[in-house]
């Protein structure tokens, strides 16, 4: 399981898991209850690639980021700590 503290967002904590290239296990935590569920409703089973070209740079008001370009930065870190040997997730 990895868990990423976002920065710029109401959410303090995204939580999932990757299996076989795919994010399953998603959650967030504090932030749009119901948007997040969302997210995490369609997330589950994306390939991570796709997530983060979907969800890199969208941005919420003028905070320069949001949940979905935190969640896809956090994918794009586990990913490379996973192709370096350190990720477990």
């Amino acid at each position: 399981m990895y868990e990423f503290k976002p920065k710029g967002t109401c959410s303090s904590k995204i939580r999932f898991e990757i299996i076989d290239d795919k994010l399953h296990r998603l959650s967030f935590e504090n932030g749009c209850d119901g948007n997040l569920k969302a997210i995490g409703v369609l997330a589950e089973g994306m390939e991570t690639g796709e997530l983060v070209k979907k969800l890199k740079g969208l941005q919420c008001g003028k905070r320069g980021t949001s949940c979905a370009d935190q969640l896809a930065q956090a994918v794009e870190k586990a990913r490379k700590e996973r192709a370096d040997g350190k990720g477990g997730g």
